[in-house]
């Protein structure tokens, strides 16, 4: 008599659970919860220490910031440290230079990255993965390479010693992050909404302007955000591009007006340094949840 040994499909053995998760779950529930944030808390407190720093060098005279050590209270709180950096620094000229040239700057980066964002995330044409590779490769060129190309075309087209000058040379980089951020949202857009404007009678223009760039605020946000930053901290192009005329100098720039031959006024820098990231927090708390939710948006596509 024969034994039929398959076994049978409710006798199919299960492997069993690894105990590593279950020791791990077990373990994290021991941990006391105060534990948990005091590290955190520490972590936070390692992270925003420089600009605490800063903050308290501001208020202080020179003196007192080498000598302090880590000392973060003022003996006596030195407001006049903020209205040297304001008028005899001229922080007031190159904060009006740098929002002008940032506002500039993100408008053309975010209209010229979600056209080409558009395109690239949503159709398919010959050469489309050659024009994306080679953005790609453009990550790995050093501003320094680029720079005398864009000074000699500015000089040509006489720009060079103009803000919009300095625009131009800012926001004509690759910006392959910002294109690639918004091909990856826009291709996980359901086709039904442009067939829908296409049976409406809409164009091109008109389905990006009035369909795909509304429903795009996010990563809108999460680009005009990175590039705020960016442009508000840029240094380089400032330079060569003030250089000449150092009424069109920016924050960073500006902080060279501190720096003396035998001496450099520490606590008016770190007062103009305050005061050039005033606006970057500001920005930044405005438009946390939308930065999130672009960068979520684009990681899940």
């Amino acid at each position: 008599m024969s034994t039929d040994t398959r076994p049978s499909p409710t006798s199919t053995a299960v492997p069993a659970a690894s105990p590593r998760p279950a020791r791990t779950a077990r373990w994290r529930r021991r941990l006391p919860w105060w534990l948990l944030v005091a590290a955190l808390g520490l972590t936070a407190l390692l992270w925003i220490y420089p600009f605490i720093w800063m903050v308290s060098a501001s208020l202080k005279s020179s003196g007192e910031i080498f000598s302090g050590g880590l000392d973060l209270i003022p003996e006596k709180l030195r407001w006049e440290n903020y209205a040297r950096a304001w008028t005899d620094g001229n922080f007031r000229r190159y904060l009006l230079n740098t929002a002008i040239v940032t506002v500039g700057t993100v408008v053309i980066v975010v209209v010229r990255c979600a056209l080409a964002g558009y395109v690239l995330g949503r159709y398919r044409f010959p050469g489309s993965r050659l024009i994306l590779g080679i953005l790609v490769a453009t990550l790995f060129v050093p501003t320094g390479y680029t720079i005398i190309p864009i000074v000699k075309l500015s000089m040509q087209l006489g720009l060079l010693d103009q803000l919009s000058g300095m625009i131009f040379a800012l926001s004509g980089g690759a910006n392959v992050a910002a294109i690639l951020i918004y091909a990856g949202y826009f291709r996980r857009l359901p086709m039904e909404l442009e067939e829908a404007a296409v049976v409406d009678g809409a164009g091109f223009l008109r389905t990006f302007t009035r369909i795909m760039l509304p429903l795009s605020m996010p990563v809108t946000a999460t680009v005009s955000v990175l590039t705020f930053l960016f442009t508000w901290n840029a240094f380089f192009l400032p330079l060569v591009f003030s250089f000449s005329n150092p009424a069109l100098r920016t924050v960073s720039v500006g902080m060279q007006a501190f720096v003396g031959e035998n001496s450099t006024d520490w606590p008016g820098m770190a007062a103009a340094g305050v005061i050039s990231l005033i606006p970057i927090v500001a920005l930044f708390a405005f438009m946390q949840r939308y930065f999130v939710e672009g960068i979520a948006g684009s990681v899940k596509s």
